[in-house]
């Protein structure tokens, strides 16, 4: 490695595969920089890689956009939620209880 660069990981989990880059950039390099300028972008299209959440070892980073990496990063690229896991929980609960109070 160069002394001059840092070493990152660059993790996304689809429904269908997960994907694990390991790349090294220069320091002051910003989350979201790591994201857009790595292999990711052509293999995820269906992404919007520009917008979409970032975290770092699982912790959801609200300023991607200007928080630096560090070496050792794993930089996550979080999808949109499909469905609000409370929505769930509260149509679960209202199916439960009318089952139970129909039988």
């Amino acid at each position: 490695m160069a002394e001059d660069s840092i070493k990152v990981e660059v993790a996304c989990a689809l429904p269908d595969r997960q994907i694990l880059l390991y790349l090294e950039v220069a320091p002051g390099t910003t989350m979201r920089a790591v994201v857009m300028n790595s292999p990711l972008v052509g293999q995820v299209p269906e992404l919007d890689l520009a917008n979409c959440p970032l975290g770092i070892f699982g912790k959801h980073i609200d300023d991607a956009e200007s928080r630096l990496v560090q070496d050792g990063d794993r930089v996550e690229v979080y999808r949109p939620l499909v469905a609000d896991p409370k929505e769930v929980r509260k149509r679960r609960a209202a199916q439960a209880a009318a089952k139970s109070a129909g039988g």
